[in-house]
């Protein structure tokens, strides 16, 4: 995914706030006032915010598509709650939810202490892995592999800080991925980051680039104790966002997603759009920690497969 940490956002982009666009139906019972269990703006209705970014979030013909939008409807359905979506961009889908203009977002958020102070994050619906795009038929698969490379990807991400910490790369950034696809394609740069499903995606979408999707080894302690922005070549958490006048949202959903996990719901959804349930579905060590004291009690345990 977008890697979404400290407030930054993956993407730099206008503010494009939209309205709701319409209420689809996810299992919420009909002929009868809708009950309000978890506390919603609307009783009976998810109103979700997303950023398009496929093959994670979109819009299609009045219906979520991607896999965290696929996550979002098993959750509703588990729910029983009809589902309404709005169009945003990145900031605006935080602070949507902080304002309390919906009642969650989707996406690729990355868990931060920062975030969780101002709103409410679910359990992880995945994790997302350090993946690059390779071309030439290469393998690489750690960082000291990448010194001295031509390496790509789109400014303002903060992989971009990560790229300039490999010793002898050069980094070549753009300003959307369409620029790192077609450079990369074309053999002026060697790897490229981007959100891994992303990158799985195009794979498939454009067997001309030639490309192929590999996964990075994360960093050992050492090397980021040497290098710290050497953090972005790390797996992250990602989470479902929501206000935080709406704790009962937050654990049903929660609840929803361990369960998905158990199962096998996420694992079959993960595999749908591309994605190695290993590399998503499984947390890396320090991960509990990072969110135990902040907002899971002490003995809590990431979801895993």
């Amino acid at each position: 995914m977008r890697w979404r940490s400290n407030g930054l956002s993956g993407r730099v982009v206008p503010l494009l706030l939209a309205g709701l666009l319409g209420v689809t139906a996810c299992g919420a019972a009909g002929g009868s006032s809708p009950s309000n269990d978890y506390n919603t703006i609307q009783a009976g209705v998810l109103n979700v915010a997303i950023e398009p970014y496929m093959p994670y979030t979109a819009l299609q013909g009045g219906d979520l598509v991607g896999l965290d939008s696929d996550i979002t409807k098993e959750i509703a359905k588990r729910l029983n709650l009809k589902i309404a979506t709005g169009v945003t961009d990145f900031k605006g889908m935080l602070a949507g939810v902080q304002s309390r203009r919906y009642d969650i977002t989707i996406g690729g958020v990355a868990w931060s202490k920062t975030r969780q102070e101002a709103g409410l994050f679910t359990d992880p619906p995945y994790y997302s892995p350090p993946a690059m795009a390779v071309h030439g038929g290469k393998t690489y698969s750690t960082v000291k592999d990448l010194e001295g490379l031509d390496l790509g990807t789109v400014s303002g991400y903060v992989w971009v800080k990560s790229i300039q910490a490999v010793p002898g790369a050069k980094l070549h950034a753009y300003p959307d991925p369409n620029g790192v696809f077609a450079d990369l394609g074309a053999g002026r740069i060697q790897v490229a980051f981007l959100d891994p499903l992303l990158l799985i995606f195009t794979e498939q979408q454009r067997p001309d680039l030639k490309i192929k999707t590999e996964y990075l080894t994360a960093p050992t302690a050492a090397e980021m104790q040497q290098h710290p922005d050497y953090q972005y070549f790390a797996p992250y958490m990602t989470g479902f966002y929501i206000p935080k006048e709406e704790p009962k949202l937050e654990r049903g959903a929660s609840k929803a997603i361990d369960d998905m996990y158990t199962d096998g719901t996420m694992k079959k959804l993960v595999t749908k759009w591309g994605g190695d349930p290993n590399q998503f579905l499984k947390p890396s060590p320090g991960m509990a920690e990072q969110r135990r004291g902040a907002d899971r009690p002490a003995n809590w345990k990431p979801p895993s497969i």
